[in-house]
């Protein structure tokens, strides 16, 4: 993954966004506002992309984006519930239609037991309540990769919930329930030529 993909991935969203009238605002620790950057590195961003938040400190995600200092406390910096957390906060701060949050470890050091070097988890969350986290271990990679790695899975991330609301499995669900009464009603003919056939 390179610089091209970021750009590549940035263009489409805004692009996306731009056509379903969609606004964003971003939620940074350790890539430090890179995923902003990528965005409003393309001409004609402004209309789709709000603010960005760059909290590396805990005490920055607590006054900033109103992370609970009970939910840093349990369950650190760098977890599911902070991520989540933080693109909550960003979206009703910014008052966006998305927001999207990166914390995690790009190294070379500031690896605990249980969460290593290249641990990074994401949240995405929208306005009409859709939210999806998504924990990457990149490993020791090295902190440049980590960084531009994690701007490329925001930014997909970003892309998934700005399509809207995936198709309902639903459907497929009722194209099946139609066929099994044909094949239960085929299974007792298949059943009553059976007790037939030994009076033949």
């Amino acid at each position: 993954m390179s610089g091209s993909d970021a750009r590549a991935l940035s263009r489409s969203l805004l692009d996306l966004c731009r056509m379903r009238k969609l606004t964003i605002a971003t939620a940074e620790s350790c890539t430090g506002g890179l995923v902003a950057g990528a965005l409003t590195d393309i001409p004609g961003s402004s209309d789709v992309i709000d603010r960005g938040f760059v909290t590396y400190s805990n005490d920055a995600k607590r006054a900033m984006l109103g992370v609970k200092a009970t939910t840093l406390a349990t369950f650190g910096a760098v977890s599911k519930e902070t991520a989540t957390a933080m693109a909550i906060g960003a979206l009703e701060k910014a008052g966006v239609d998305l927001a999207v949050s990166i914390t995690g470890i790009a190294g070379p050091g500031g690896a605990t037991p249980g969460k290593p070097v290249g641990l990074v988890h994401f949240a995405v969350a929208a306005r009409d309540g859709r939210i999806l986290h998504r924990e990457c271990r990149f490993g020791a990679i090295g902190r440049t990769t980590v960084r531009l790695r994690s701007v490329v899975e925001a930014l997909r991330m970003l892309m998934e919930l700005a399509r809207g609301p995936q198709a309902s499995a639903k459907p497929r669900r009722e194209a099946a329930s139609r066929l099994r009464p044909r094949v239960a009603r085929m299974t007792r003919r298949s059943a009553v030529k059976r007790r037939r056939s030994p009076r033949t």
